[in-house]
């Protein structure tokens, strides 16, 4: 017959079935393979293992090219190989082994005259059976017999007898059951005897490579992406993959329709449609089309939608049928993707709707269950949006929507609600949505009128006050628009009223949102340090530095790093603010290769992370340095994308950092007015005014007027002593030198300022002594601020001395200080003896900072372990340090590394 070819040579027994009609011989004989049909090599290859196992079990879902597999490996096969197609009618055991029977005699296998045929449709005798099990047991050559669409049986007597044939056939049957369904055979025993070869849906599934092929085949060549694509959104489907690659040659623009073809309004629908849906029962579909809503359901879900109570047993049946309803594990269950946009758009075509109304009976369901995310979808979905900003706050996520990598998707389903929204709960996202953009325009007036709703909601008379959840979330916001306002105040009293808030919370609801308080001291001590104040900021941001380190919580920690490391760099200490500026950049160390210029930070919302202030802090510490090219690198990444929220600290740290850059490159007009750009804020900031002036300072300095550079620091506290040497370098400038000195004598600065200041105040006695004709006065104090300099590689403060320093640094005691690392060379009675003819050690690069750290730290005998602990990086960032130290020193070992930077003066 057109379509089909016969197996065998054997001619046709003139047998009848039980019922007395003819055999129906296409029945017998494989289907024909289509003309570009691929042919996959590595399931053909597994299929040959069934001559090794006595059963062989393709099992997938329709369309999956089960039969077109097994049909391209059986065709040309030399052994034995019998066809047969089942069919509904063989449902009654004679019917089924009368047509086995002739399948084997129509393939040529010979069978005995005395075995005959069953006589009653609805029954076989045993002793058939038997006989049929003892022919082929003493076969020579095992005989295949393909049973095609073996899910159509489903009576147990029939697969009872089957596996009493197989059984006792021994070696002599191979059978091969291609079907959609598990049989009803005990596949356990041959699985764990290992006489079951199995070809799955998993198996069964086009790779993207396959999927290439078969799209060529088709006539169409598409990038590889593309068909990776095409695969993710098919799961490798096969009949979905023809169908698509057959109605792509239609279109003007294949890779396109590939992309993004409606699957409701394809053949894909109709094949899907009558293959699977409307096979199943009412109930069945009903329940189809309702789980369509979700990306995953459990049966009590799905009994939610349905509001009935038979999903458990149904879903189990759909995938045990391989009805494209994947098993998740754990009672958890989803729709093929395919499947799933059919049956919604076949849902809003059945039911007009009725959609939102299953959305919001899910997000209800979810919120009980305790997830979060997808409650959050559903409600949006439904578009009851007071529900979906409820779930939100009461579980006291609002800080999702500041930090952490569901941020920007948040902000994203949330874009999504309408002004018809007015519950408290709406407006406190609406405030932390437009807050977590900076703007304050929009973001303030929600905030203002959340407040007033959770204020009005306890002053109605027998009123209940609002959840404690909301009112924590409301003075959250609170602290963070304190921060981008610089009000200090205004954070103390949020951070107090959350703190009264914090014991009305349950314990469960905090520990499972630790970023609710890191942001809160955050933001509070980000207020403090603009405020002045650092003892009170560094106790707040400490407290999140040295916390738990929860997912979470990570940007904050990295923000309070950050800014940790701008009040060391404020107070002089370059050391200490590099390695928390480092700390505050290491995310790269999670999410992707490291930045050139030092680590990043991880994926997220644009305003938390470190990176930018860290980059700011360690801009500013290569300035000190004299290193310009990288500080300006820094500078320049610093304002990237990925920078800080543009609170007033960093706004006005980015603007000190720019000023100080140009002043060093001998830019002053330009560093002025870099200095003098305005930083909105709602006090001024004691510290970013008395910078402002130091530079102003300079400027007058390097432009020669010592009196205006005297002028301008003359209102500045005394507390900040960067300002007073600043102010004591100007008056020494204006030929004041007692002036000057009676400055550095009436300034304390104890143990909190660092050498970037002590060795300018060091610097400015020295040029007095030396004005004054004490030269050996002044080597010993140059000679002190070389000493108490070079630990830190602190250039600047030498180079902006002027030149009376340069001679002194040329010869003599200092030239030895300053080798190495302030001036070039290093003088040879300071070198250990040497054997002739060896060549001095040689650095093949200069060392950067982080490496001169992890350098010190292991003259000091220190673990890598230790040594990642006290510069707050990771292990496998220290080794990294380690193997580029031991390439630019030339060595293989920790100890080589420690005597080969000591002969060149580098510890």
């Amino acid at each position: 017959m057109a379509g089909f070819q016969k197996i065998g040579s054997a001619p046709t027994a003139p047998y009848a079935d039980p019922r007395g009609d003819p055999f129906l011989h296409t029945r017998f004989v494989i289907p024909a393979r289509p003309a570009m049909l691929l042919r996959r090599d590595r399931l053909v290859r597994h299929l040959d293992q069934s001559l090794l196992t006595p059963l062989t079990l393709v099992n997938g879902a329709a369309g999956a090219g089960k039969t077109l597999l097994v049909a391209d490996w059986a065709t040309g096969w030399t052994e034995p190989l019998a066809w047969l197609t089942t069919e509904a009618t063989d449902q009654q055991p004679g019917m089924f082994w009368a047509y086995f029977l002739q399948a084997l005699r129509d393939s040529g296998v010979p069978l005995s005259a005395e075995l005959g045929l069953p006589a009653d449709a609805g029954r076989v005798d045993h002793p058939l059976l038997a006989r049929l099990a003892v022919e082929l047991s003493v076969r020579d050559l095992p005989v295949t017999v393909v049973l095609d669409q073996y899910d159509r049986i489903t009576d147990p007597q029939i697969a009872e007898q089957l596996e009493f044939v197989l059984h006792h056939a021994g070696r002599g049957l191979c059978l091969v059951l291609v079907t959609r369904t598990e049989p009803l055979l005990p596949l356990h025993r041959y699985r764990a005897a290992g006489e079951m070869t199995e070809i799955r849906d998993a198996e069964l599934a086009f790779t993207p490579q396959e999927a290439a092929v078969l799209l060529e085949a088709h006539g169409l060549r598409v990038p590889a992406h593309a068909a990776s694509a095409l695969v993710e959104r098919t799961r490798g489907w096969a009949a979905g993959l023809r169908l698509c690659a057959l109605a792509a040659r239609k279109s003007p623009n294949p890779e396109r329709y590939l992309k993004e073809f409606e699957a409701d309004r394809s053949a894909v629908a109709d094949f899907l449609l009558a293959e699977v849906l409307k096979r199943q029962p009412p109930e069945t579909q009903d329940l189809l089309l309702r789980v369509s809503v979700l990306d995953r359901f459990s049966p009590a879900l799905a009994n939610a939608l349905t509001e009935r109570a038979d999903a458990e047993p149904i879903l189990a049946g759909l995938h045990r049928e391989n009805a494209f309803v994947e098993d998740l594990g754990h009672t958890w269950y989803r729709l093929h993707p395919l499947f799933g946009e059919i049956l919604r758009a076949h849902l809003r075509m059945r039911s007009p709707g009725l959609e939102p109304e299953l959305h919001r009976r899910a997000a209800v369901w979810l919120r009980c269950s305790g997830s979060l995310a997808e409650t959050l979808g559903h409600g949006a979905d439904a578009g009851d949006w007071d529900f979906t900003a409820g779930a939100l706050v009461d579980d006291l996520a609002i800080g999702e929507l500041l930090t952490g990598l569901r941020s920007e998707d948040l902000a994203e389903l949330f874009d999504r609600m309408g002004p018809e929204a007015t519950s408290p709960a709406t407006h406190l996202v609406r405030a932390a949505r437009e807050l977590a953009r900076c703007d304050l325009e929009r973001g303030l007036p929600h905030l203002r009128r959340a407040r007033r709703s959770l204020e009005g909601e306890g002053a109605q008379p027998g009123g209940v006050s609002a959840p404690a959840a909301a009112r924590l979330s409301c003075e959250l916001l609170e602290a963070l628009a304190a921060r981008l306002t610089g009000s200090p105040g205004r954070a103390e009293t949020a951070a107090r009223a959350a703190e009264r808030l914090r014991g009305e919370i349950p314990a469960h609801l905090l520990d499972r949102h630790p970023e609710v308080t890191a942001l809160l001291l955050t933001h509070l001590g980000s207020a403090r340090l603009w405020a002045g104040r650092f003892e009170d900021a560094r106790e707040a941001l400490s407290t999140v530095a040295d916390g738990p380190r929860a997912a979470m919580t990570v940007p904050a920690r990295e923000d309070s790093l950050a800014r940790l490391a701008l009040m060391d760099y404020l107070d002089g200490w370059l050391g200490r603010a590099e390695s928390r500026a480092l700390a505050a950049t290491t995310g790269s160390e999670r999410s992707g290769p490291a930045h050139p210029l030092g680590p990043t930070h991880p994926p997220g919302p644009a305003y938390l992370p470190g990176s930018g202030m860290g980059r700011l802090v360690l801009a500013a510490v290569a300035v000190d340095r004299n290193e310009l090219s990288r500080a300006q690198a820094l500078l320049d990444a610093a304002a990237g994308p990925d920078g800080d929220l543009p609170d007033p600290v960093t706004e006005a740290g980015r603007a000190i950092v720019t000023a100080r850059l140009l002043l060093a490159c001998g830019k002053p007009r330009a560093a002025l007015v870099a200095a003098e750009t305005a930083v909105r804020a709602d006090v001024v900031s004691p510290w970013a005014q008395g910078h402002a002036a130091l530079i102003a300072s300079g400027v007058r300095l390097a432009e020669g007027r010592p009196e205006t550079a005297a002028k301008l620091l003359q209102a500045v506290p005394d507390v900040q002593v960067a300002c007073v040497v600043g102010a004591a370098r100007a008056q020494l400038a204006a030929g004041r030198p007692d002036e000057a000195i009676d400055l550095l004598d009436r300034v304390r600065p104890g143990g909190r300022t660092g050498p970037a200041v002590t060795v300018r105040a060091t610097l400015v006695r020295a040029e007095a002594a030396d004005r004054a004709g004490d030269v050996a006065a002044s080597r010993r104090l140059v000679a002190l601020a070389l000493r108490e300099a070079r630990p830190e590689r602190l250039r600047r403060p030498f180079l902006e001395a002027g030149p009376w320093i340069r001679p002194g640094l040329d010869r003599g005691p200092l030239r030895v200080l300053a080798a190495g690392w302030l001036t070039p060379g290093s003088p040879r009675h300071v070198e250990p003896p040497r054997s002739a003819g060896l060549p001095p050690p040689l650095v093949v690069e200069e060392l950067s900072g982080r490496e001169r750290d992890v350098l010190q730290r292991l003259a000091q005998m220190m673990s890598t372990e230790e040594i990642a602990a006290d510069l707050y990086v990771s292990v496998n960032t220290v080794k990294t340090h380690l193997k580029s130290v031991y390439r630019k020193l030339a060595v293989n070992r920790r100890n080589e590394a420690v005597r080969r930077a000591r002969e060149l003066r580098l510890l």
